[in-house]
């Protein structure tokens, strides 16, 4: 089990957990640690946030959880939502899709959907920053990870991978029901005993945004690749944001 955590780290953060001789049946396990590693995250933003506030106010607070999000994950997910972006919306056919999203060159629809990305991360942070029960605040950027995380496992098993090679084809053909049990249970363990009946509210939210988007995704293209999950999890987070703020 501490191995497959640490395997979970090395993948969707900076964090020096290396691990050697990986085998595809260890792959297939740190799909259930992925929402750990949200909450990991979250709680480096939630006490970023928390200094922030304290000695520059919302504004520039909100700027600074929005660098430590990025910085932890190495821009991992918002470099595949850019690729997304150009990818889904700007193909003609699913092949030349899947194409466009490894052209390492940034599109309009990138530009557009990474603006309008952050634009709202932004405002949901310095919302819930100025909100007058810090407790839900913090308890709204604590679990946006999670459930962004959550939404990653879940797509993992639910749909299937497009590439013939990688490490998502690895987790998608050796992670199965026992994976996401755990790691479905874990994320609405944490949402709910941190925000309650709203958190397991917002729980579900993420697990129908991940199915919805994960149909129409692979309506554009075959399947998920790597760049599709990290996507969807920042489409997640931000959801859960904007929602969590106007549920204050």
């Amino acid at each position: 089990m501490c191995r497959t955590i640490r395997l979970a780290f090395s993948f969707l953060t900076v964090l020096p957990f290396s691990v050697s001789e990986v085998e595809d049946r260890e792959l297939g396990s740190t799909v259930a640690w992925f929402p750990l590693v949200g909450l990991a995250v979250g709680s480096v933003l939630v006490l970023t946030a928390w200094i922030g506030v304290r000695s520059v106010g919302a504004g520039v607070a909100g700027v600074l959880a929005l660098a430590a999000w990025v910085g932890l994950t190495g821009a991992l997910h918002v470099d595949g939502f850019l690729d997304v972006c150009d990818g889904l919306f700007g193909g003609p056919t699913p092949q030349e899709r899947l194409r466009i999203m490894r052209d390492e060159r940034v599109g309009a629809f990138a530009v557009a959907g990474g603006t309008l990305l952050f634009l709202a991360k932004y405002a949901a942070l310095v919302g819930l920053l100025e909100a007058p029960s810090w407790p839900s605040a913090a308890g709204t950027l604590l679990v946006a990870p999670v459930l962004g995380r959550w939404a990653m496992s879940l797509a993992t098993v639910a749909f299937p991978y497009a590439r013939p090679q990688g490490l998502g084809r690895a987790m998608n053909a050796h992670a199965g029901l026992g994976e996401i049990a755990l790691a479905g249970a874990f994320a609405l363990g944490i949402a709910g005993l941190v925000l309650g009946a709203r958190g397991a509210g917002l729980w579900g939210g993420a697990t129908a945004l991940a199915w919805l988007a994960g149909r129409w995704a692979t309506r554009r293209v075959p399947g998920f690749t790597g760049d599709m999950y990290g996507a969807l999890c920042e489409v997640t987070e931000a959801a859960v944001l904007v929602v969590g703020v106007g549920l204050l």
